[in-house]
């Protein structure tokens, strides 16, 4: 049976730290979904479709990684794709917290799914997509933040 998980996100845009997640998660799994979540509450600051490329280039040379949208929870998305592990990264103890109840919440929706917490490397612990935003929305420079494969330039 195959080991399958699914590293859920808005990816707005994808980090060195996401990158850094996917590739320590790699080794424990056959599949490793990068799976984009679509909040029709939420507005994104990059189109989903760039968001979607980004991730595609970024893992090109990694055919177990799959990358996805998806609406609605995630634990339906796991069911769906037959994950039975979701992979969160940690930066920081109130990531813990949060991740802890999102972790609760899925496990009682979905029995079969377990949370595997990775914690994000030191020299990344800075890094986030939210601050990647600020920085690109205020005319900084955001390439020591981002895989060189994302060209906010391009949007």
């Amino acid at each position: 049976m195959k080991r399958i998980a699914v590293f859920p996100g808005s990816f707005d845009p994808i980090t060195l730290g996401h990158r850094s997640i996917v590739l320590r998660a790699l080794p424990m799994f056959d599949e490793l979904y990068v799976a984009v979540g679509v909040n029709s509450e939420k507005r994104s600051t990059f189109p989903l479709e760039s968001r979607i490329q980004w991730i595609k280039e970024v893992f090109k040379d990694y055919p177990q990684v799959k990358v996805e949208s998806y609406e609605g929870l995630t634990a339906d998305f796991c069911k769906k794709v037959h994950a039975k592990f979701i992979v969160r990264g940690l930066r920081c103890g109130s990531d813990f917290e949060y991740e802890n109840m999102i972790g609760h919440a899925n496990k009682r929706l979905h029995p079969e799914l377990e949370t595997i917490y990775l914690l994000t490397e030191s020299a990344l612990v800075g890094v986030s997509s939210s601050v990647v935003r600020d920085i690109y929305k205020n005319g900084g420079d955001v390439s020591k933040f981002v895989p060189k494969e994302v060209n906010l330039d391009e949007i």
